[in-house]
């Protein structure tokens, strides 16, 4: 198998071969910790890419799906010379043209919405052409390949850490825990112009390729990646990579893209391949379709460091570089989630909760019993017409009326009609409406002694 070629190298192709076609799964999660997915991923019969926003409150899911939305347009089978056309570009130009038009569009967002300054994204994209990868690298998300049972990265991390790795200073171990292992120096940001690293790796049938952003590779080493690898389906593959980074604790967006590598006749004779269809995944996915819920549940927003931040500035010796975690302002998630001090003065906290529930009773009873006061009624009592004063109702051992004018007039002189009416009550006004309607009632005795001495008193 080849070594990592060189940045801008390009790999001699060997003779000509059978055509050859992938086959390909992606799926990118939210994670168990975060609350947005800022990774980006697209899979297609000519294309695979993956894009880790950066920037959190920033917002760089925009940045990652809008380069997935520029970059898609690879999506294509390559054109050869002919009828009068020159045909497509070399496949590397093609990636090139791609990144920097994607690099272009951010900087056209971040111009018309300044709310989003900061934000850029990670970049690894492979461009199918029937015999071979073009690809393209900004950023720390990864390419690999999985070959006769063993793996290799294809890509190198454009971080603060890798740089001290390569230069011998520190290890792979010793960077996890580096307080500056969350600089990304290069990143597509539609400001600062990133040179991708570019290269040509040629394939044979058998192949299996990966594209993932750091959630995963952040916890997976290469021997869990290659022992997920070695199972099962693309769909399967893709599937297990994402749980098993999960399981590992990653607290990222977790996005994999696997693709077998194939040739043509296989391809033609399994009836899977008829039915494949581009995937676009993630923020690109969910912005579009407004789906913010991925397989494995997840809870917070972040950037693109699989740990947790660390309080770093920038170092001295470094140009430029955009870190990950952004400190601040402070993310409202990791805030949401912070030990809380325990609260103080809680026995005045609950003095004044009941100071106001009482005030708020007080005020209710008084405006209760202003309504009771203005409240009058005809009734009966000891067979007789009386007027009283409050509600026609009372509550166990409470009473809402008294009376306050006693008649002389009898109720079982009344007529029929009006003897039920003053038994069930007759709301009035005011004492003066009761008075006239009693004088009424007593006009209307259907008895002889009505007349003698029914008059209201």
């Amino acid at each position: 198998m080849p070594d990592q070629p060189a940045d801008d190298a390009t790999v001699v192709a060997p003779p000509a071969r059978a055509a050859l076609a992938l086959h390909y799964s992606a799926i990118s999660d939210v994670g168990r910790i975060r609350k947005d997915n800022q990774d980006s991923g697209y899979a297609g019969p000519w294309l695979l890419s993956v894009c880790d926003g950066v920037g959190g409150a920033a917002r760089g899911d925009i940045a990652s799906s809008t380069a997935i939305s520029e970059l898609r347009n690879l999506d294509a089978a390559p054109r050869p010379p002919g009828d009068g056309h020159p045909g497509d570009p070399d496949v590397l130009d093609r990636v090139t043209d791609a990144l920097h038009e994607a690099h272009a569009q951010i900087g056209r967002l971040v111009d018309a919405d300044p709310a989003i300054n900061g934000t850029s994204t990670t970049a690894t994209v492979a461009l199918f052409d029937g015999r071979r990868l073009g690809i393209g690298h900004v950023g720390d998300s990864r390419a690999y390949l999985f070959r006769d049972n063993e793996i290799s990265q294809l890509t190198t991390d454009h971080t603060f850490v890798q740089s001290l790795i390569d230069e011998g200073r520190i290890t792979e171990a010793e960077a996890r825990v580096h307080p500056h292992r969350n600089l990304i120096l290069k990143a597509l940001d539609g400001i600062h112009e990133a040179e991708p690293d570019l290269f040509v790796l040629e394939l044979v049938a058998g192949d299996r390729l990966l594209l993932c952003s750091d959630g995963a590779s952040g916890v997976l080493d290469d021997g869990r990646l290659a022992d997920v690898l070695s199972m099962g389906t693309p769909d399967f593959a893709a599937v297990e990579l994402v749980r098993a980074s999960l399981e590992a604790g990653s607290s990222d967006n977790v996005t994999c893209i696997v693709a077998d590598v194939v040739d043509a006749e296989t391809a033609a004779a399994d009836p899977a391949f008829a039915e494949l269809e581009p995937l676009l995944v993630g923020a690109a996915a969910e912005l579009k379709r407004k789906l913010p819920r991925g397989l494995f549940r997840g809870h917070r927003s972040g950037d693109t460091g699989e740990l947790e931040p660390i309080d770093a500035e920038i170092p001295g010796d470094v140009p430029f570089a955009i870190p990950s975690d952004p400190l601040l302002p402070p993310d409202p998630e990791a805030a949401r989630y912070a030990p809380i001090p325990p609260p103080r003065h809680t026995w005045l906290r609950r003095v004044m909760l009941l100071v106001i529930v009482v005030g708020l009773l007080w005020i209710g009873a008084a405006a209760a019993w202003s309504y009771v006061q203005q409240q009058y009624y005809i009734g009966e009592e000891d067979g007789v017409v009386v007027i009283h004063h409050g509600l026609n109702a009372s509550l166990p051992g409470l009473e809402l009326s008294d009376v306050v004018v006693v008649t002389t007039l009898a109720v079982d002189d009344l007529e029929e009609f009006d003897r039920e009416s003053v038994r069930d009550g007759i709301p009035v006004d005011d004492l003066a409406e009761a008075r006239e309607r009693v004088e009424e009632l007593a006009a209307k005795r259907t008895t002889s002694s009505a007349a003698d001495g029914g008059g209201a008193s």
